[in-house]
């Protein structure tokens, strides 16, 4: 999906000539309505779109339980995009101009990890976080979390009962080329912590000294 005519033509001809089959929308409800609608092995999302922009799209097709790899094309060139765009569900983000070769190789190396089938709702004992609605709650009490938290704690649910360092945590909730503080990864579990575990009396994220963090049953 790409609303530059343009580019949009010269990368359905590159990836036609790389053997992929494709298929195009110059709008981002068109491109929605097509992505719920078709089994897409991988979805080419632009932000800048007409109608509903990319962030739109994500995050609808995401809500919609559709789990099709998305990667990102953008013109900003901005952290704070590329965190968006990945905390609504994108897989990975490329900033325009691009290479078409790091284009197709993302591209492949999407396909290559497939899209597993994700359960709407994540649980361990009473904490549930609702990856539909974006909400968590322990028992009856909701939990306010940041987009941040929310993204940190969906990752560490997913890999429930393993040990995750925290350069696993930057790559999946910030980005593979993240070159800052790993340290991040800290404040926000400690928020977390504050959060999930300590109005409730609860230990649910251990820290496993010199590994990272294992998320499991009190």
């Amino acid at each position: 999906m790409d609303d530059e005519p343009r580019l949009l033509a010269a990368v359905e001809r590159g990836l036609v000539a790389e053997g992929f089959a494709v298929d195009t929308a110059a709008t981002g409800d068109l491109g929605f309505w097509m992505a719920t609608e078709h089994p897409y092995d991988a979805i080419v999302l632009d932000i800048m779109l007409p109608g509903l922009n990319g962030y739109e799209v994500c995050r609808e097709l995401r809500e919609a339980g559709v789990w099709t790899p998305i990667l990102m094309l953008t013109a900003k060139d901005g952290e704070w995009d590329e965190a968006e765009a990945l905390d609504l569900g994108a897989d990975a983000y490329l900033s325009k101009p691009f290479s078409f070769l790091v284009l197709v190789a993302n591209l492949r190396a999407l396909l290559r990890r497939g899209a597993p089938k994700r359960p709407v709702q994540l649980t361990v004992d009473d904490l549930v976080l609702d990856q539909s609605s974006r909400r968590c709650h322990r028992g009856e009490v909701e939990l306010d979390l940041t987009t941040r938290e929310f993204a940190v704690l969906e990752y560490l649910m997913r890999r429930r009962s393993e040990v995750v360092t925290k350069s696993e945590i930057v790559a999946h909730v910030w980005d593979a080329h993240f070159d800052g503080d790993l340290n991040v990864v800290e404040v926000h579990v400690s928020a977390l912590r504050r959060k999930i575990d300590a109005p409730f009396g609860t230990t649910t994220i251990h820290t496993v000294r010199g590994a990272g963090y294992r998320l499991g049953s009190t």
